[in-house]
């Protein structure tokens, strides 16, 4: 059986790969939880769909294992700080410098992101140390403020005016 690509290569090959920037949440018994991902994909329109991937050592995983619904949030040119803060490990991701509110189906929801959709999840798949979650779209809002935020080369970019 081929051994497949060394772990380390395969990311510095993703590195070159740019991507949007997201916030995944989900209500959980002890509060909010919530993580920064660049894995989220429009799988379908009809029905609307989309998937992210978490890895199952998140500490947003045994919420997500169970959660009926989720907050994806696009985050914009102006939130680098909100990205960095729930990509890091151990921080208090929704403290006193988080604004957000309870939203449809009791998912916490950013404030001022430009957009954002709550999904009901339908699957989660399993592959190698992730899960990719598959969500059906059952609210949204495209009309918030700012212009999108990219992930490239291990740091965060704005696109040019």
């Amino acid at each position: 059986m081929d051994p497949g690509l060394d772990p380390g290569l395969f990311r510095s090959v993703f590195r070159r790969h740019a991507a949007g920037v997201a916030v995944i949440t989900a209500a959980g018994p002890g509060g909010p939880v919530g993580f920064t991902a660049t894995s989220l994909t429009s799988v379908a329109a009809e029905p609307p769909l989309l998937s992210f991937g978490i890895s199952l050592g998140a500490s947003s995983w045994p919420v997500l294992a169970r959660a009926d619904h989720v907050g994806v949030h696009i985050l914009g040119d102006h939130q680098e700080e909100l990205a960095a803060v729930f990509a890091r490990s151990g921080a208090d991701r929704f403290g006193p410098g988080t604004a957000w509110t309870t939203g449809p189906y009791g998912v916490p929801l950013l404030d001022a992101v430009p957009a954002w959709l709550v999904g009901r999840v339908l699957h989660r798949v399993p592959a190698g140390d992730h899960r990719i979650v598959i969500a059906q779209a059952v609210a949204a809002d495209p009309h918030g403020p700012g212009r999108p935020l990219l992930y490239h080369q291990g740091a965060f970019h704005r696109l040019p005016h």
